[in-house]
């Protein structure tokens, strides 16, 4: 083969050549998380982004990668999405979810679920079978089940853990703490994950069951693209948690990707945006990031925050401040 087909077919056929190597970081919530709970969060971690991780390796594109990792944090009750939701003022759970695919903007999202165990895979719906991008209620139930997902009943999303909340929320007057979530809760909360395939697409998806005590009809930043999530391949992609009107506010997601798109790298701009948006509204937050080139990014001003990714064969994953903890990735 001469040099001159060679180079044509590289110039023809870039990513067969220079394929990236496919990365996935999720994150299980920034909060005031009480240490009986830090072993739960990072287990749960640490399986979600090897549930996503692995279609990654079976060629599956970087949207299959972020649902199938958010799933697995919806069916797990240390989180706050899905089985495992806070409970609004009338005592129910009201959740909402968001999907992007950076390759061509396309996205899905979807408010006040409270039949479904996962939000998750009908926001990614609503991104491929709908002429709209947001849907929520009713509207979103019957599309829903339009798509064949099964109902679950409501109650059987509603744990403990989320009805000592709401009793410990109402009994304290019915204060928002500036943080995501508060003690009773023990530590959980929204879910989210970034993710680059081999074409080096990048997709991103975030779960929530919101705050507790909040009112009835009440939305988040999780579902409203810009806030709780945002991708395009050619800058990256981000999944944020915390403070859910500061992100909004904020546009947190959106914030990171523009810093990054004018130059600062993916810890940097993230490290940036989560600092401003605290010091602007004193509320707290966090961020999950990557680059278009595979660059990581994380930081959060609360507490903790439980985070784990998986790059060049290792598995990295954490929860305070300043922690990465490392082991082996085994396929």
């Amino acid at each position: 083969m001469s040099k001159y087909l060679i180079l044509l077919i590289f110039i023809l056929f870039p990513q067969k050549y220079y394929a990236i190597k496919p990365i996935l970081i999720v994150h299980g919530g920034a909060g005031d998380i009480p240490d009986s709970r830090i072993q739960g969060k990072l287990d749960g971690v640490r399986l979600a982004v090897r549930e996503g991780y692995k279609l990654l390796l079976q060629n599956g594109t970087a949207l299959d990668a972020v649902e199938a990792a958010v799933m697995s944090m919806e069916k797990d009750i240390n989180f706050n999405a899905g089985n495992g939701s806070v409970l609004n003022l009338a005592g129910e759970v009201a959740m909402e979810a968001s999907i992007m695919c950076g390759k061509n903007l396309d996205v899905g999202a979807v408010t006040l679920i409270n039949e479904f165990l996962h939000p998750i895979s009908i926001a990614r719906k609503v991104l491929t079978d709908s002429p709209h991008c947001f849907l929520g209620g009713a509207g979103a139930k019957e599309f829903a089940l339009e798509k064949g997902f099964s109902t679950v009943p409501p109650e059987s999303l509603i744990t403990d853990n989320a009805v000592a909340a709401l009793k410990e929320f109402l009994e304290q007057g019915g204060e928002f703490g500036k943080t995501q979530v508060g003690p009773s809760e023990g530590g959980v909360g929204t879910v989210g994950a970034v993710a680059i395939d081999a074409n080096g697409h990048v997709a991103v998806a975030t779960s929530t069951g919101g705050i507790t005590g909040k009112a009835v009809g009440r939305i988040g930043d999780t579902p409203q693209i810009g806030s709780g999530t945002y991708a395009a391949d050619n800058v990256g992609g981000v999944s944020t948690t915390g403070h859910g009107e500061s992100i909004l506010k904020y546009c947190l997601a959106h914030t990171i990707i523009k810093l990054m798109e004018n130059g600062d790298s993916a810890y940097t701009a993230t490290k940036i945006a989560v600092t401003g948006m605290t010091s602007v509204l004193n509320n707290t937050a966090g961020a999950i990031t990557l680059s278009k080139d595979g660059d990581v990014g994380l930081s959060f001003s609360s507490k903790k925050m439980s985070w784990a990714y998986i790059k060049d064969e290792k598995l990295f994953y954490g929860i305070e401040h300043d922690e990465v903890l490392e082991e082996n990735y085994q396929k």
